[in-house]
């Protein structure tokens, strides 16, 4: 059996930028465990499946090793395949996800915009015993539906920060933002997941339906800029409202392909 294949860098706005993720066009799904497969072999933080069912399109994303709830950059990179190869004829796409919903994706020129839904967060007690997890100690820490957020001080925190990945191994959830106020946009983070199978993921859109809420009432902004500060980096703009997060970006084609399953 043969299957597409496309890598796309999202949030990019060069090639070798941003967080790059595969996506997998499919008439009918194939079993989990194949698509799991797949994934693992991809070996990168994310790949999309999706079968376009009347007018919307089911999706799913899968790490190289766990099925996850909600994935921006690669439902981003799945929009950027469907308007430059695959023919989807309008500038506006919904998906829809079996644990997450429906998601809304625009096009505006080359800017894509992500509709999702915003996270819902509460303020923790930070363990003590966490914090080796760390280089830097955070200000406030936050759970969310599938990850915690600390906040710390200062920018170059969040670029200097050294995780330990075997103990934020450890910890319950699919994994960690940090972030802080920028110094020359709103706000920075980086996201570790080694729990998940990613230790640390380039560009994070479902992590910013965590961060827009939070920042946007701390800076009393409704729109923000962001950069995830990671090696590759990624430049999002976002917006909160009405429960809802809007997180815009441009991609980048890098490969197209097939797969060969047997």
């Amino acid at each position: 059996m043969k299957l597409k294949i496309y890598q796309v860098d999202a949030f990019a706005n060069k090639i070798f930028s941003g967080n790059p993720a595969a996506v997998c066009p499919l008439n009918d799904w194939l079993p989990d465990k194949l698509m799991q497969q797949i994934a693992l072999e991809n070996n990168l933080s994310e790949t999309a499946f999706y079968v376009k069912r009347g007018d919307t399109y089911q999706i799913r994303w899968f790490t190289p090793t766990i099925e996850v709830d909600l994935c921006g950059h690669a439902t981003l990179a799945t929009a950027h395949v469907l308007f430059h190869h695959e023919n989807h004829g309008s500038d506006e796409i919904v998906f829809d996800s079996p644990r997450s919903g429906q998601l809304n994706v625009k096009r505006k020129q080359d800017l894509l915009t992500l509709d999702f839904p915003a996270d819902g967060i509460q303020r923790i007690d930070w363990p003590s015993h966490h914090l080796t997890g760390f280089n830097f100690t955070p200000i406030e820490a936050y759970q969310g539906k599938t990850d915690y957020m600390l906040v710390f001080k200062y920018e170059d925190e969040i670029k200097n920060m050294q995780p330990n990945l075997a103990v934020i191994a450890t910890w319950k959830v699919r994994g960690v933002i940090v972030t802080a106020k920028g110094d020359t946009v709103d706000f920075v983070s980086r996201f570790f997941g080694p729990q998940s199978g990613v230790n640390e993921d380039p560009v994070t859109g479902s992590a910013h339906t965590t961060l827009t809420p939070y920042w946007s009432k701390q800076l009393g902004k409704e729109e923000l800029t962001a950069i995830q500060l990671s090696d590759r980096k990624g430049y999002l703009s976002c917006r909160a409202m009405n429960g809802r997060v809007f997180i815009t970006g441009k991609a980048r084609t890098y490969l197209e392909g097939a797969i060969v399953t047997e």
